[in-house]
């Protein structure tokens, strides 16, 4: 079978830290371009924009889109009219609506639109759930924190309208939480910190149900200092389930289950190869409608002006 022939669009951060190695490590998967205006990977094919690349640059199967949510759409559509396969990054777009056209895109070109959440391929999320598919559960505290000026430096756009300020991270979680909960979930309240200066917000406190009434609290914050936080504890019916390190480790009361290195991307390139071979999409918008459901329903607060420097 031929390499997946992939092209990153967007060759920031997360693109070189993730993508890249990952891509590198997967077999059947071959990394042949990169698009970017302001970046390039020594050795590999550039163009400026995926519309030049598409144009000129060599023969591509499918494109990993890491460019900001607020121009993916427009990337998706373009690719997927060129015939191509797409790989979202997280969120997959700045809105819920604009995702069921790329889908139905992705369907009439028998084309894959794979609408990736990595957190779901940390280590100790599958063993996670197959735990808790035997207990009841009785309560969730999600505390994600984090220090945006560390993981986002210089990113203004993550505070633009669209960019989703702190629930960038904070839906890492509820991507692992829907994954791991077998029930539809819905946010019941939502407070959120915009900093005076700023359009998407830094902090934010929710509050999630399901139709039994389970009691889901879940804290976001982009101004941690010192220690991170990516920790999901879950009281059951059996003890305490308690995913940590964004979910990487499982532990359950004293027992610890799941201690395993990152391989999360590699998870997300396996997928997408395994999906292109038969034009299959994978398209779950859980978290992000949750995370617009807490535009909806949150009240506003506005905090400090937030500035990008140390």
């Amino acid at each position: 079978m031929n390499p997946l022939r992939v092209a990153i669009v967007g060759f920031g951060k997360i693109a070189r830290d993730q993508h890249v190695p990952a891509i590198a490590a997967t077999e059947g998967v071959e990394l042949v371009a990169v698009a970017s205006r302001n970046a390039s990977l020594p050795g590999v094919p550039h163009a400026a924009t995926l519309e030049a690349l598409l144009r000129e640059g060599p023969p591509i199967d499918a494109v990993a889109l890491c460019t900001p949510p607020q121009v993916r759409h427009a990337q998706a559509a373009t690719a997927l009219a060129a015939g191509k396969h797409v790989m979202l990054e997280k969120p997959p777009g700045a809105t819920v609506a604009e995702i069921t056209p790329l889908a139905a895109a992705a369907r009439a070109t028998q084309r894959t639109l794979f609408a990736t959440w990595h957190s779901r391929y940390a280590p100790a999320v599958e063993p996670a759930r197959q735990l808790l598919a035997g207990r009841k559960v009785i309560s969730v505290k999600i505390t994600w924190k984090e220090d945006v000026r560390i993981w986002h430096p210089g990113q203004a756009w993550i505070f633009e309208a669209g960019g989703l300020g702190v629930f960038d991270p904070g839906i890492n979680a509820l991507s692992i939480l829907t994954r791991i909960l077998p029930q539809h979930l819905f946010v019941t309240s939502a407070d959120l910190a915009f900093p005076a200066n700023r359009d998407a917000p830094i902090a934010a406190n929710l509050a999630l149900s399901d139709a039994q009434g389970l009691k889901i609290a879940a804290e976001f914050d982009f101004r941690q200092t010192g220690p991170q936080s990516w920790d999901i504890d879950i009281e059951t019916d059996s003890g305490l389930v308690t995913l940590s390190l964004g979910g990487a480790k499982l532990r359950a009361g004293h027992q610890q289950l799941v201690d395993a290195p990152d391989a999360e991307y590699v998870g997300l390139y396996r997928r997408f190869r395994e999906l292109t071979v038969t034009g299959e999409s994978d398209v779950d918008l859980a978290p992000l409608q949750l995370v617009a459901d807490a535009f909806l329903l949150g009240r506003r607060r506005i905090v400090e002006p937030f500035e990008d420097v140390t």
